[in-house]
């Protein structure tokens, strides 16, 4: 369908209608729960508001002929490759989430309709952060999606960890948000400007200033803990496993992703800019994200391997998912970036089926331990098989997702994107990336031997059956998980694309 028809319907509003009719939903959704004091219809509409929006961003991305002029809306907002990619991703974690949400039994039944309505409230702040073109615009942006993550980390039934996972969520992202606006009225000072696309030549022409040096630490640090990069990590663990199932999802595979947009939106483009002007200097900065990147991955793999809990070994190993992303931040080419967008999708697809067993799991009374897993083979062969899938999916096992988003991400740290074939600096980098997959198969392999090897307990016998959504919702990502491994080109095309809109 040709783009052309969301601009005669939305006219001069077009770069923000996928967010429009997240934001009429998320309106509707209590009023919507106080009629029906039901989950089921409430989820209906969500999920048919969510299937427009992605609809429209569907259209809009891959349709052909759209409008120049509808690019941008009022100078705040921009659609591209680059932003309607990462709509697309968002869209893609919040309509997992939904889906599952209804049958999960973590999640609250009093307040489900501001629980639908946070999610999408939520999901509308990453999608203004994708396309956002200036600091202010993004920090708001992130901001609704932390205020919302905090009262959803808090929205589960009967159990007080979920409590305790509020406050430190609530205490560490206030944290979070003080050194982030800190740093960037720093920028503000130094650089004299707020738009994105200004911050590359003011840097070129100002220089590294002290201003400048104390606002960059300030926001690395602040946008570091959204996406849970070692040191700022210490929230991550408590926060996934006091959480429902369907939020850490959520947490793991949307805010998080979130968090790396704002990156490379931000710092990226800002310092890939700097140096095609007049060669900038900026291997200093190269080297303090490569330095983040190492611990990210190394920390994050080793203190998984001693985690019993299932939630918590997830989180861990999303950290140091997170680190290997950030490879792009150390080799700043387009390539990279290529790879780091590819790896993000794949992380859905895989960390996010993962944490579907997880959830599945405990709707049917399954606990939280890695020995609760104990011969869930036998009780749920499939679901096994599925957990297997995601687990060496995630540790780069071929010929599944994860591994071709790797290959795709850590050579692009080896070769120059130039094609000459020359090796770049930052081996080493991509060395501890490959060395540090190989540390995660411990710890998953851990799980599959709990799952076919171990015997299950006395008390643990009879077939599992899982609720519908989530076996659906599961068999999604791992055919996403084996065709996006043997057939890449389904999204890596437009990762490239996105990337090339960028920078």
């Amino acid at each position: 369908m040709d783009a052309t028809v969301i601009t005669d319907i939305f006219g001069s509003y077009s770069p923000i209608a996928p967010m429009i009719v997240l934001i009429i939903g998320a309106l509707i959704m209590p009023a919507l729960y106080f009629g029906f004091k039901k989950k089921a219809p409430v989820t209906a509409i969500a999920l048919i508001v969510m299937v427009i929006s992605i609809a429209i961003n569907l259209i809009m991305l891959t349709g052909g002929n759209y409008p120049a002029e509808y690019s941008s809306f009022e100078g705040l907002f921009e659609y591209n490759d680059f932003s309607g990619l990462m709509i697309l991703l968002f869209q893609a974690v919040s309509i997992i989430v939904l889906f599952v949400s209804v049958s999960s039994t973590e999640t609250t039944t009093l307040h489900y309709g501001a629980y639908n309505s946070l999610l999408l409230i939520a999901t509308v702040g990453m999608m203004f952060v994708g396309e956002a073109t200036d600091l202010v615009g993004i920090f708001v942006g992130v901001e609704a999606v932390s205020i919302s993550s905090y009262v959803l980390v808090t929205m589960k039934r009967n159990d007080s960890r979920a409590a305790e996972a509020g406050v430190k969520y609530v205490v560490i992202g206030g944290l979070s948000t003080a050194l982030t606006i800190y740093g960037i009225s720093m920028i503000y000072g130094s650089l004299e400007t707020l738009t994105l696309s200004e911050l590359g030549p003011a840097l070129a022409a100002n220089g590294y200033s002290w201003a400048f040096v104390v606002g960059l630490i300030c926001m690395i640090a602040g946008y570091g803990f959204k996406i849970a990069a070692v040191p700022f990590h210490m929230w991550a663990p408590d926060v996934y496993e006091g959480s429902s199932t369907p939020v850490s999802i959520f947490l793991a595979t949307g805010s998080k992703k979130m968090g790396l947009v704002v990156f490379f939106k931000i710092f990226l483009v800002m310092f890939v800019v700097a140096k095609s002007m007049a060669g900038f200097d900026i291997e200093i900065v190269q080297y303090i994200f490569a330095i983040i990147a190492a611990f990210s991955m190394t920390v994050g793999n080793i203190v998984a391997i001693s985690q019993n809990n299932i939630k918590r070994m997830l989180a861990y190993s999303s950290i140091a998912q997170a680190g290997y992303i950030l490879i792009v931040m150390a080799v700043m080419s387009e390539y990279a970036l290529t790879g780091g967008l590819f790896h993000m999708f794949t992380h859905v697809f895989m960390k996010g089926g993962a944490f579907l067993v997880v959830g599945a799991l405990i709707c049917v009374g399954v606990g939280e331990k890695i020995t609760d897993y104990n011969g869930l083979a036998k009780r749920a062969p499939v679901l096994a098989f599925a957990m297997m899938l995601f687990l060496f999916s995630l540790a780069g096992v071929p010929p599944l997702a994860g591994f071709t988003s790797k290959f795709v991400l850590f050579s692009g740290a080896i070769f120059d994107a130039d094609g000459s074939g020359v090796m770049t600096q930052w081996v080493w980098l991509a060395f501890v990336a490959i060395l540090n997959s190989a540390i995660s198969l411990y710890y998953y392999v851990r799980v599959i031997k709990a799952m076919y090897v171990e015997k299950p307990a006395k008390d643990a016998s009879g077939k599992i059956k899982i609720p519908k959504t989530f076996a659906i919702a599961i068999a999604v990502c791992a055919v996403l998980v084996i065709v996006l491994g043997v057939y890449p080109d389904l999204i890596l095309d437009l990762c490239a694309d996105a990337a090339a809109a960028l920078i």
